[in-house]
């Protein structure tokens, strides 16, 4: 079984099996649109294998990355970054596989959120995974969310709401380089 230990105010603390709990969260969230096919069609679930493996995938990589950061030496602060900025990832990712952010799935604005993924990664490995750096990474990659906004409103067409929601995931990549930041120091 697989340990994080912490140290706190109350001394040492451990989180005992978080990587069972996590592996085993992906397959039960992969199991839920499967489940809903079968026993509530009425719910409108109408997934292909196409989609059951794309999402495989998906929370293949999110859990990989969760895996890999929380078992970095790290503060609380920045395991709570690394998390953060992972799943502002999938959400991005998850947002424009099913609906699109910027008009619909198809539209080609949408592929604009692949730079501002490309940025987080690069970031992130140009800082080597150091808090400090991988703050500057988050915020650098919370403009490049900003700068798509910006984009999407010189392109036009596009409503107010989705405008501003795409702006709204600006916020948690500034949460995390504000939990690197605190990490750093």
């Amino acid at each position: 079984m697989h340990t994080i230990e912490t140290r706190g105010q109350g001394g040492r603390r451990s989180i005992r099996g978080w990587r069972g709990w996590l592996w085993g969260g992906a397959v039960g969230l992969l199991l839920l649109p499967a489940l809903a096919m079968r026993f509530c069609p009425q719910a409108g679930v109408d997934w292909s294998p196409l989609d059951f493996a794309v999402m495989g995938v998906l929370l293949a990589a999110v859990c990989g990355l969760l895996d890999f950061g929380l078992r970095r030496d790290g503060s609380p602060a920045y395991r709570a970054g690394f998390a953060v900025a992972v799943l502002a990832g999938f959400a991005t990712i998850w947002a424009n596989l099913a609906v699109g952010m910027l008009g619909g799935e198809g539209d080609p604005a949408n592929a604009l959120f692949a730079g501002v993924l490309a940025i987080a990664a690069v970031g992130s490995l140009l800082a080597r995974f150091r808090a400090a750096g991988m703050a500057k990474a988050m915020v650098v990659t919370a403009l490049a969310q900003l700068a798509v906004v910006g984009v999407a409103l010189a392109l036009g067409g596009f409503l107010p709401r989705e405008l501003l929601l795409t702006a709204g995931f600006a916020l948690p990549w500034l949460l995390s380089a504000g939990l690197f930041g605190r990490a750093a120091r």
